[in-house]
């Protein structure tokens, strides 16, 4: 290396997956439900960074509009779709994905060797995010172009291995390029994890709370007023799986009541909301025969488990933060302003480039071994 020579720094933001997914920056923006709408991912585009659609929650008759809106704005399809294989619509988004040559889809509960096999002949990357090593070693058996790790600091449903332990095994074990998520906010962040090995970061909670997500103004307010990550916890109370969210009343009250009482929270909920979940008096009383023949706690989860779009739009679309549950990762207590896509994006880049740049500058000090 030539020390006299200027060093251009925003060359070791260059990785596999700027090449790969054709953005500025290693930086991928999650699909958040209600909140990673074509608005969202244009502005994360134009910023440089690599967005992905929400396809979970958007309606099905406004999915492929969404799509279009988003390649009219940005000029091309340098963008991505997520989508769960259980969706009503799953079918709908494979297609949509493939037609319109996404660059990119995601996933959790992914699909399988044969409808992988159809993204690859249409040039689409599979990018599964898994929170263990072994799934990642199995979502690169069925075909996964990129795995992306979410750690335990990740909102959502999120499991329970650190980034800083999950990212380094998942490196050892796969050949593909690997994305470090669950916790990044910073370019300190990325600078690390691109120094550990990830081929960039995807950030869910940071997007989230920016000036170009669609979240209700209370909604907001809320996440930005938490100041300490213990707020932002596990629960299973929800639908038996670990789900970080910030602590609010509803959790509380779904947490403190027996079987029966969250029975009750989880019919009275899709009762309110009958329109969306289809809950009629028939259907109520075959819910509350089958809790009294089986059990009552599992017929609960179940209930909860599929009123769960119908609370994160209380909180995400209807502004009511109290009703509703608010995944969110633990990074957001250390976020204190909402910022632009654009203004994000960029500030990471120039952080991450200027901690680059102080590791730089250490090399013309004097080196003094520590091994034995």
């Amino acid at each position: 290396m030539n020390r006299d020579a200027p060093f251009d720094f925003s060359a070791l933001l260059r990785t596999p997956l700027t090449e790969a997914l054709g953005c500025r920056y290693p930086i991928v923006q999650t699909a958040m439900g209600w909140v990673a709408d074509a608005n969202l991912v244009i502005a994360t585009t134009r910023a440089g960074g690599f967005g992905f659609l929400a396809g979970a929650t958007i309606e099905a008759h406004r999915l492929e509009g969404e799509i279009r809106n988003v390649i009219a704005a940005t000029g091309g399809t340098n963008f991505g779709l997520n989508f769960h294989m259980f969706q009503e619509n799953a079918a709908q988004c494979v297609d949509l994905a493939i037609q319109y040559k996404l660059r990119a889809v995601s996933y959790g509960r992914g699909p399988d060797k044969k409808t992988i096999a159809r993204f690859k002949q249409a040039g689409v990357l599979c990018i599964p995010t898994v929170g263990a090593l072994k799934h990642a070693v199995k979502a690169v058996e069925l075909g996964a172009d990129m795995i992306t790790i979410q750690g335990g600091e990740g909102g959502g449903h999120t499991g329970g291995v650190p980034t800083t332990i999950l990212l380094p095994q998942v490196l050892d074990a796969v050949k593909v390029p690997v994305i470090a998520a669950g916790g990044y906010s910073t370019g300190r962040g990325l600078a690390a994890a691109l120094a550990a090995g990830a081929a960039g970061i995807a950030m869910g909670t940071r997007f989230l709370m920016s000036t170009d997500a669609p979240t209700p103004r209370a909604t907001l307010e809320r996440y930005v007023a938490v100041d300490d990550p213990q707020k932002i916890r596990v629960t299973l109370a929800v639908d038996g799986m670990r789900h970080r969210m910030i602590d609010n009343p509803f959790i509380r009250r779904l947490e403190a009541a027996g079987p029966l009482g969250r029975l009750a929270i989880a019919l009275k909920s899709a009762w309110a909301w009958k329109a969306q979940t289809g809950m009629s008096v028939g259907h109520m009383l075959g819910v509350l025969r089958q809790a009294i023949r089986e059990d009552a706690g599992a017929v609960s989860q179940t209930v909860m488990s599929a009123n769960q779009p119908v609370l994160l739009q209380r909180s995400m679309v209807e502004g009511r933060p109290d009703e509703g549950i608010l995944p969110s990762g633990q990074v957001a207590a250390a976020i204190g302003e909402l910022q632009s896509c654009d203004e994000l994006i960029r500030g990471v880049a120039v952080e991450a480039e200027a901690c680059f740049a102080r590791l730089y500058s250490r090399l013309d000090a004097p080196v003094t071994s520590t091994a034995a």
